[in-house]
């Protein structure tokens, strides 16, 4: 029985076997590649690549041998499609991508919609965005804020996508796919949640609490101290703020901010309530112009995968290859499509890089219904 550095000796020898013909490999994908370019052939050929995989697994000696070579020949496909995608960017057949780089928005001649009432928190964010004196209104709706920038009744609209505790809203993201509207920015903004009611109000005197969904859950931890209240459910926190001054019932408080107890004229009962101390609240800026910012360092997409085994593992590796970094992924089902999923991903970079057109042509190619949601 050969020894464990003899085996090893053998397998380096058959491994410096398998990097000289993995170049030559390359080599001929290299001019696969030119003859592409020059044809304008598309470099993803799903019918050609199956077929090789059965060819090549065929060949195998083993059930496990086929899997594996089926795998390995998946990657090397892979890598080939990058040095094909790097081909076409370097050749300038890439081109611009639909987006027109901007200086700045214009605040002062601009007109903002936001959801909720006055004193919401997507009011603090707009204001911290945009400055103080700017033009704004307010609608019920997430929906009602996407289409009024679709329709040109306001500029652009601030909207919260994320919560570092309550996580994602839903809504938003799908509303990102079905309007065509852009990010162009973001900003965080910190939560407090108090517990606000009518001037003089006792705790004992309550009996429902009104707020967001969301607030209602960042705040779990007081209201179950109180397990008697019945928790009620608004479109927002602001909303639940003005419902309790409108019908003057002392037996009602709202989960809002500070802020938005001093405008509607309510007296806060109980302050700082969140769950977590550093609750924060990330709002995103969207207009129906497909531009974004000099200096832009983040990009959102979204994309449908095939229903295939490996196949969101084959469209991440295309960050891995042109040195992207990916800070975030969500999925969504896919409205009318049991089991299948639109997957949201932000990483960073700008649409005027070389490696951020290299991925998006591959994302584009290997996935279904790509949408650039921002550049910001």
């Amino acid at each position: 029985m050969l020894s464990l550095q003899e085996l090893r000796l053998q397998l380096d020898e058959i491994d410096s076997q398998i990097v000289s013909l993995y170049e030559q490999r390359m080599d001929i994908c290299a001019q696969v590649g030119e003859y592409k370019v020059q044809t304008g052939r598309k470099v993803f050929d799903r019918e050609r690549e199956m077929e090789k995989l059965q060819s090549v697994s065929s060949k195998a000696s083993s059930e496990f041998n086929k899997k594996g070579i089926k795998e390995l020949y998946q990657q090397m496909m892979s890598i080939s499609r990058k040095l094909q995608y790097q081909q076409l960017v370097k050749a300038g057949a890439l081109g611009r991508l639909p987006f027109i780089e901007v200086r700045s928005l214009e605040a002062d001649r601009a007109r903002i919609v936001f959801q909720g009432t006055e004193g919401a928190y997507g009011q603090a964010a707009m204001k911290k965005y945009f400055g103080e004196s700017v033009s704004s209104y307010h609608v019920k709706t997430f929906r009602e804020a996407m289409e009024a920038i679709e329709e040109g009744a306001a500029d652009y609209a601030v909207l919260p996508i994320e919560n570092s505790s309550a996580g994602s809203v839903n809504e938003v993201y799908d509303l990102l796919v079905e309007f065509e509207n852009y990010i162009i920015g973001e900003i965080i903004i910190p939560i407090s949640h108090t517990l606000s009611g009518l001037p003089g109000t006792k705790l004992s005197e309550i009996e429902r609490v009104y707020s967001k969904a969301e607030a209602l859950m960042q705040t779990s931890r007081f209201l179950g101290e109180h397990g008697s209240w019945q928790q009620i459910s608004v479109a927002n926190t602001a909303i639940a703020a003005k419902k309790i001054l409108d019908e003057q019932d002392s037996s009602q408080a709202a989960v809002c901010s500070a802020y938005a107890a001093q405008i509607h004229g309510l007296e806060v009962l109980t302050d700082r309530i969140n769950d977590e101390e550093n609750n924060s609240t990330r709002f995103i800026v969207v207009t129906n112009q497909k531009i974004f910012l000099k200096g832009a360092s983040k990009i959102s997409i979204c994309f449908e995968l095939p229903h295939e085994s490996g196949s969101l593992y084959h469209l991440l590796s295309h960050f891995i290859y042109n040195d992207l970094n990916m800070t975030r992924i969500e999925s969504r089902p896919v409205e009318g499509k049991s089991w299948e999923y639109r997957f949201f991903i932000d990483f960073e970079g700008n649409l005027e890089e070389a490696g951020v057109k290299n991925a998006i042509r591959g994302l584009r190619e290997e996935s279904r219904g790509l949408k650039i949601l921002g550049n910001y």
